[in-house]
């Protein structure tokens, strides 16, 4: 996982799983939020569009947890 902000355009953007160039769909999830999906329909990442006003001006903290995905055993 990456994450990564520009100042610039205040926007954050998470990347889930890297894809190549050109094989990602963009979908626009609501308002500030686009999703990225692989040829697969799995989601690889999100853009966060102002993110300041998301986030708050100036924010202390951000925590990020990940869980990790409970895998079928084997039968």
């Amino acid at each position: 996982m990456r994450i990564s902000y520009d100042s610039e355009v205040d926007a954050l953007y998470i990347e889930l799983r890297a894809c190549a160039p050109g094989q990602v769909e963009s979908r626009d999830l609501g308002p500030g939020l686009v999703g990225d999906f692989d040829p697969d329909g799995r989601l690889s990442g999100l853009e966060v569009l102002d993110a300041t006003e998301v986030l708050g001006k100036s924010p202390d903290r951000i925590l990020i947890e990940v869980a990790p995905q409970k895998r079928p055993s084997a039968a």
